[in-house]
């Protein structure tokens, strides 16, 4: 019996320590949390980092998170070695490292290559998965070998854009170019090459090397290119793999075409219908026939399904009543807009907006018919009667709803308005900057909150001091226009008050 017991004992004991083991696994975390302090030596020290810069305030980032750690987890055995980790940006001894790659949004994820010597933005999924497979092929070469027709069937497809070079050897300046630009635009595009033009399909009897083909699942299926200048070579990537029209619908697979359509530095046409409209087909057909048309005249095109466009309407302003519309917007932030079109309007509105004949359109909130708050609210179509032409000075805030900073300064900035009641030079307002457009050549806003003063007499000044109440006041007296010889209200006030502890 004793015998027994002890080999049910040391059975117990073994599933103890195992159950133990594999939870101390379980609670580790695989992704490094990195600081002021150690960041620069550990990306130093890894030839490929993987960095997310968050909030922790962040709903993207918290959802993120449990993805981040799970695919950190897998990839912690993968050869390359993949690394993966976090800074927390919200910290203000972190902000230096947030600054450096221009961290305006979160979370903002970068690869770090060879030390940190090369940066580049992570586009990949944001599930675990995902994560891993993209990782995956960012930490292998920039240029896969396709060996045999099947390497190229299963690398080519038919919903991507995909980058062969055909090459008579695996040498040469013509190759490393190639292979330079591949490692230049790997996170947005997947690049191979062959020996062997046979192995391609799509006209493959016709090509002889050296030569990249790019193929791509709309408009001509391919395109070549025999131009090796690394500048042409990339310029040729970069124009060949946008639609003639990009089409936005709720297909997953064109997703990757219209992200790029927004990244191009042209200026934007956006065609919003009913897809399943009657007048449909032959306002496509009109659209698909002016674009080709126009391709290379400095405009992009895209087609938008109403269904799948909701916040793309609700970011340009524009109600489903007017659809089928059309918007144009120019790489100076301008909008231009033909609401309720026909078919055969499509041209002669075009037409017109080449030869500078449609006006700007401006979206705006309405103009609030009760604005008796200590902060006052301003709309686009109100900026110049409350802040351009006012005569006052402005205190300006543009913030953003979901931002949670813009939500912790609020009532900071309502004590800061009511300091000021009494005194009617002095304007304390709030812009909401997802709801109205903003003149960006006269505003630089990047991110939220973001504060300025407007004197009254047009000086422009960007506030970027702590956000408490005295400092946003010494801000505005240090800055503001004296319009009469009194002492400000606000400031005589303060004098009297003793500060508060969140002040001090």
């Amino acid at each position: 019996m004793a015998s027994t017991v002890s080999f049910w004992s040391c059975i117990f004991l073994f599933s103890l320590i195992v159950a133990l083991s594999a939870g101390e696994d379980e609670s580790k975390e695989h992704v490094l949390t990195l600081d002021h302090s150690n960041f620069n030596e550990t990306v130093s020290k890894h030839d490929f980092v993987v960095v997310e810069f968050y909030a922790p305030w962040c709903g993207h980032c918290k959802k993120l998170a449990p993805e981040y750690e799970k695919a950190a987890s897998i990839l912690s055995t993968n050869d390359p070695q993949v690394v993966l980790a976090k800074v927390d940006a919200n910290e203000d001894a972190n902000k230096e490292i947030a600054n450096q790659y221009d961290v305006k949004g979160f979370p903002t994820i970068v690869i770090l290559r060879k030390g940190g010597k090369s940066i580049q933005e992570y586009k990949g999924p944001r599930e675990a998965d995902g994560i891993v497979e993209y990782l995956k092929k960012q930490s292998g070469p920039a240029s896969a070998e396709l060996k045999s027709a099947d390497d190229a069937a299963g690398f080519i497809g038919d919903k991507k854009v995909v980058i062969v070079g055909v090459f008579p050897k695996f040498s040469g300046e013509e190759f490393e170019n190639f292979l330079a630009v591949a490692e230049k635009l790997r996170s947005d595009y997947e690049f191979s090459h062959t020996l062997d033009a046979k192995h391609l399909p799509r006209g493959e009897s016709s090509v002889s090397g050296p030569l990249v083909r790019l193929f791509k699942p709309f408009d001509e299926l391919f395109v070549d290119s025999k131009d090796f200048n690394v500048d042409a070579l990339e310029k040729f990537v970069e124009e060949s793999s946008i639609p003639i029209v990009t089409l936005f619908n709720k297909d997953p697979s064109n997703h990757p075409f219209v992200v790029k359509y927004f990244d191009s530095p042209l200026a934007k046409a956006m065609l919003f219908m009913n897809f399943s409209s009657e007048n449909a087909d032959s306002i496509r057909t009109k659209y698909q026939e002016l674009a080709g048309q126009h391709k290379g005249d400095g405009l992009v095109f895209l087609l938008g399904d109403m269904e799948a466009s909701q916040g793309a309407l609700q970011y340009f302003g524009l109600r489903e009543d007017q659809v089928p519309l059309v918007v144009i917007q120019t790489t100076d932030g301008q909008k231009y807009l033909k609401a309720n079109l026909e078919s055969d309007q499509i041209a002669p509105w075009l037409k017109e907006y080449k030869e500078g004949k449609v006006p700007a359109f401006k979206k705006s909130e309405p103009i609030p018919e009760v604005n008796d708050e200590p902060v006052k609210v301003v709309v686009a179509d109100s900026l110049g009667e409350l802040v351009t032409n006012s005569g006052k000075n402005v205190l300006l805030e543009f913030y953003a709803p979901w931002c949670g900073h813009c939500q912790k300064l609020a009532p900071i900035l309502e004590e800061v308005a009511i300091s000021y009641q009494s005194d009617a030079d002095v304007l304390i307002a709030k812009l909401d900057a997802t709801a109205n457009d903003i003149p960006s050549d006269t505003y630089d806003v990047k991110g939220f909150p973001t504060i300025f003063l407007r004197s009254a007499t047009g000086k422009l000044v960007q506030y970027e001091g702590d956000r408490t109440k005295q400092d946003m006041i010494d801000f505005i007296e240090k800055n503001r226009d004296k319009i009469g010889q009194q002492e400000p209200a606000a400031a005589a006030k303060d004098k009297e008050e003793e500060p508060a502890k969140d002040e001090l």
